[in-house]
């Protein structure tokens, strides 16, 4: 027989984020990011024109430095670090959310419950950024050998010209997938959460990948929302980043509030007594 007692003293079970979703959710999170980008559009725009610069600069030292080979990948990491670079503007989506006018300074000051956890994950974000670059280096040797790189323009026509280049392509878009994959399941959801909530970095990111795997039709959905609408930021040569980084950031927010559910809701309860 169960002890009534011991029964009667535990504490009451919630849920620790939704599960049941319709897989048209996403498309509600980008709605609410658009909709958060133009409330207040200049701290959002400005906030996606310094990451437009910051970009161009650092492309622009690969090519000077003689690093261009690592382009692609570097590209692919921007979109591993973009959750914790974004962390300014769910500062502003909770401002709006809270009644508040936004203001850029509060954007880049931002007021994380966590932050030194959230530093934690850029910290960890940075390491499997190189370790995909170095993985990047491996591969281009495993298909081409040890030729010395001849220049950017040589090397696109050698990958999607060649048998080689097309063995590259298949090995490395699944290899940057894993990364990716792994990346998003611990950083989409653990950064807006060390944002409002009291968390240590290690418990954030395993109930990212626990709220990621839960809801995987979701999360392949939004996932490919965020690949298309940066594929659209390079065609444009970066210049979309201005709106799209915004976007996908306000959105981010949203969906880490569509999620986790009940316990966001007393998160705030405590937030506002404290």
């Amino acid at each position: 027989m169960t002890d009534a007692t011991t029964t009667s003293m535990e504490p009451p079970l919630r849920p620790d984020f939704h599960r049941d979703l319709a897989l048209s959710a996403p498309f509600s999170w980008l709605k609410s990011g658009i909709q958060d980008t133009f409330k207040s559009p200049v701290s959002s725009l400005a906030y996606g024109f310094a990451i437009f610069v910051i970009s161009i600069i650092t492309i622009g030292g690969l090519f000077l430095l003689g690093y261009d080979y690592i382009l692609l990948p570097a590209l692919s990491g921007f979109m591993v670090m973009g959750p914790a670079i974004a962390v300014g503007l769910y500062e502003k989506s909770q401002q709006l959310a809270e009644g508040k006018k936004p203001r850029l300074v509060d954007m880049i000051m931002v007021h994380a419950r966590s932050p030194g956890q959230i530093l934690f994950i850029g910290v960890i974000l940075m390491l499997v950024v190189m370790l995909w670059l170095r993985a990047a280096f491996l591969l281009y040797a495993l298909f081409f050998g040890m030729i010395p790189f001849s220049g950017f323009d040589q090397v696109l026509s050698s990958v999607f010209t060649t048998p080689h280049g097309w063995a590259l392509l298949v090995v490395g878009t699944a290899t940057g997938g894993l990364f990716a994959a792994f990346s998003f399941a611990i950083s989409a959801f653990s950064i807006p959460m060390l944002m409002h909530e009291r968390k240590d970095a290690l418990t954030a990111m395993g109930i990212s990948m626990a709220m990621a795997w839960a809801n995987k039709k979701l999360a392949i959905v939004w996932g490919a929302i965020v690949v298309v609408l940066f594929a659209i930021s390079i065609l444009t040569a970066l210049v979309g980043l201005i709106i799209v980084f915004p976007i996908l950031g306000h959105a981010t927010w949203h969906a880490y509030l569509a999620l986790r559910g009940d316990v966001v809701i007393d998160e705030v309860q405590d937030l506002s007594e404290s």
